[in-house]
């Protein structure tokens, strides 16, 4: 069992600092660029074999033709386990700082999630195994080689692990946008958190509502009532970011 990666910049992470063993790299024929040549020189340094194919072979492998002529073969994705966040967390000897996505399904949405996360400096993304959306090359791409260095973990019980993060003194932050529902920028975000993403339709399942200790709302000022899963975590990521470097400034 093997999986794809695709795209000049996931496959450039992909062979930098993933943890993913790169096995092949497979170049359109017709696909050279400086930027391609960059890739090619990290993969000779690593020495994973380089295929030359042609375009309609890297489509086949990539499943569609957004590739740039490059798709890389790796290692299935290994998730973290559960404990190895909190490690991560404790090494860095900051305050907790973690996204929860509970059921979110669309590749694309997920990535750029994942990609927020990591840009953020999240010590790790928490998702469930059942209804939600897998590692997958979509996902890959929209998170632009953000895997290769975001630790995701799988649970079994998003409730339940929450609860696991209350014990570790982290707060739980749902993004709600409802009415009622404090102002993002009014809430109190110093200390170690979580913050939890709901689905893109249904938004967070009632049972991991009742979990969070406060719920958050976006402002909004426009005649749109709502915003894109992916876009809200991205505001509410680095509105934590930017309280925390207003703290450090100000010590």
């Amino acid at each position: 069992m093997s999986d794809v990666i695709y795209g000049v910049n996931p496959v450039r992470e992909a062979l930098a600092g993933s943890q993913r063993k790169p096995l092949e790299l497979f170049v359109a024929r017709d696909g050279r660029s400086a930027r391609v040549d960059e890739v090619l020189q990290e993969a000779a340094r690593w020495g994973v074999p380089v295929r030359h194919r042609e375009r309609k072979d890297l489509d086949r492998l990539a499943g569609n033709g957004h590739h740039q002529g490059l798709v890389l073969r790796v290692e299935p994705f290994a998730y973290a386990e559960f404990e190895d966040l909190l490690q991560r967390w404790r090494d860095a000897g900051d305050p907790g700082f973690f996204l929860v996505l509970d059921g979110l399904t669309d590749p694309h949405n997920v990535g750029a999630v994942l990609r927020s996360a990591e840009a953020a400096g999240c010590h790790g993304v928490i998702t469930a195994k059942d209804r939600a959306c897998p590692i997958t090359p979509v996902v890959d791409r929209a998170a632009a080689g953000a895997l290769a260095h975001l630790p995701l973990c799988q649970v079994t019980n998003i409730s339940r692990t929450l609860e696991q993060l209350k014990e570790e003194q982290c707060w739980i932050f749902g993004l709600a946008g409802e009415e009622g529902a404090t102002p993002l920028f009014q809430a109190d975000l110093s200390g170690s958190l979580a913050l939890v993403v709901g689905s893109e339709g249904s938004g967070l399942r009632p049972n991991v509502r009742k979990h969070c200790d406060v719920l958050l709302g976006i402002p909004m000022r426009g005649e749109v009532s709502s915003l894109n899963a992916s876009v809200a975590a991205a505001i509410a990521l680095f509105e934590v970011v930017r309280r925390r470097t207003i703290a450090e400034q100000a010590k």
